[in-house]
């Protein structure tokens, strides 16, 4: 059974901006907590900067004003931001004079900011919560045990192959060292 997060929305239309801009500074909060975005928003050098902060408050005192109303129960710690757009607006056409009476035209793009703040919901695989195994009847252990039974041997079997190829070397080694501990006392007892 789904449960449905509401969402509260803010906009911010015919911004004197263009959409490139504004989603240079959408992105960097967009996901993210409230407080974080806040922050974010409050501290970034772009002259559009302000505009979204004020914007992203308004968006979460829409979120408080609608849940008393309503009497949804709502944390706001637990708000994040769930969309931001920057759309295009309409543009306005200019002229900007040129050389030998001519004129360029060019435009100034406006922007439609929209965005939307929604609850967190709480993640099923952050609960910590221990379970004891239940109980398996006695024929179930028992199938178990047998299986277990012969890789418990094969393992022990492949630790020896490994001990026999290591102690050859081991005990050439040792050889040597006795060797040479016999050819000392030989020397000393001379």
């Amino acid at each position: 059974m789904a449960v449905q997060t509401r969402e509260y929305r803010a906009e911010a239309k015919f911004q004197r901006v263009s959409p490139q801009k504004v989603r240079l500074v959408l992105d960097l909060i967009k996901g993210r907590g409230v407080q974080e975005a806040l922050d974010t928003a409050a501290y970034t050098k772009k002259r559009i900067a302000p505009v979204v902060h004020k914007l992203l408050t308004s968006a979460i005192d829409n979120a408080k004003y609608v849940a008393g109303e309503e009497g949804i129960d709502l944390d706001v710690d637990n708000l994040y931001v769930k969309q931001a757009l920057a759309n295009d607006g309409p543009r306005l056409k200019r002229i900007r004079p040129a050389p030998m009476g001519r004129a360029y035209r060019y435009q100034r793009r406006l922007t439609h900011i929209v965005l939307s703040v929604a609850e967190r919901e709480a993640a099923a695989g952050l609960v910590t919560k221990v379970e004891e195994p239940a109980a398996e009847p006695e024929p179930v252990k028992a199938a178990k045990a047998k299986k277990a039974a012969p890789a418990a041997n094969t393992k022990p079997a492949m630790k020896k192959k490994a001990e026999k190829k290591t102690a050859p070397k081991g005990e050439a080694k040792e050889s040597k060292a006795e060797a040479k501990a016999a050819a000392t006392k030989k020397k000393a007892g001379k």
